[in-house]
């Protein structure tokens, strides 16, 4: 490493070492997570890449989050959220997922405050040099032990998987696809890019993004206001024949009494007739 970079590395705030923190009283300890940015540098971070980085992000973001509330799971979810760990150069992921964490609001997660470290990344590339995700990261995440680690090339509609073996291990293996799918041990899902969107699958359920959640509600909103028109259309009809057979019925009940009557009469008539021929 060049001199001007190193010294640009050690400029940048670090957490204490494993050593540090645990010589450290609470008091202290709590103010050196104060202490701590909970954002990062523009040196630190690549260029802004617009709405198809943006997208790609909050689409996995939105997907993940619906599906493990409904699970009922504490995963907490965090989009370029500086990351510390012992003595590391800070970083902060596209999407990081760990595993039984309390899911409240942070500015930063500080490994040796939470009590562990992040189970599984994505980073989104859309454009520029490919090294630092494709080939750094993937040392740099291998090291610190990160279980799984996601690479989603959205300009090249690609998508690569590394995975350790082992807890031990500090060596990635990259993740082969079935059927144009990957499998995420950590999440328990399958994650694959299909017609220009990066797609995560519960065993044969897609999970849906906010839009699309949004949009198959409105679909089910529809539906159910259709059905709605359709039965009061049935009702409106019942009753209309309702209405009718009343009517019929009461001009039935007319003519069978103007029958009656005129029965009546000709019987009277006829009574009168045979008592004067008598």
């Amino acid at each position: 490493m060049a001199r001007d970079e190193q010294e640009r590395e050690d400029a940048y705030p670090r957490a204490p070492s494993r050593e540090e923190w645990a010589r450290m009283s609470e008091e202290e300890r709590a103010r050196v997570v104060e202490a701590l940015p909970g954002e990062v540098t523009w040196d630190e971070m690549a260029m802004p890449e617009g709405d198809l980085h943006s997208q790609a992000k909050m689409g996995a973001l939105q997907a993940l989050k619906g599906y493990f509330s409904r699970q009922r799971r504490r995963v907490y979810l965090g989009t370029e959220l500086p990351v510390y760990y012992p003595a590391e150069r800070r970083f902060a992921p596209d999407l990081l997922a760990v595993l039984d964490a309390e899911t409240h609001p942070r500015n930063k997660w500080v490994v040796s405050q939470e009590g562990k470290g992040l189970d599984w990344v994505l980073e989104v590339h859309v454009g520029g040099d490919r090294k630092k995700d494709a080939e750094y990261n993937v040392r740099r995440y291998a090291r610190l032990g990160i279980p799984e680690y996601f690479i989603y090339d959205r300009a090249r509609q690609r998508l690569e998987g590394y995975r350790l073996p082992s807890t031990e291990a500090r060596e990635y293996v990259p993740i082969t696809p079935e059927q144009g799918r990957y499998s995420s041990e950590v999440l328990g899902l399958e994650l694959q890019v299909e017609e220009g969107r990066l797609r995560f699958w519960a065993g044969h359920a897609l999970l849906l993004e906010y839009e699309e959640l949004i949009a198959r509600m409105q679909e089910m909103m529809e539906g159910l206001q259709r059905r709605a028109d359709e039965e009061a259309r049935h009702l409106e009809e019942a009753e209309q024949l309702r209405q009718e057979a009343e009517r019929r019925l009461a001009e039935e009940t007319r003519r069978r009494e103007e029958l009656e009557r005129r029965l009546a009469e000709s019987q009277a008539e006829l009574e009168r007739l045979r008592q004067r021929g008598g």
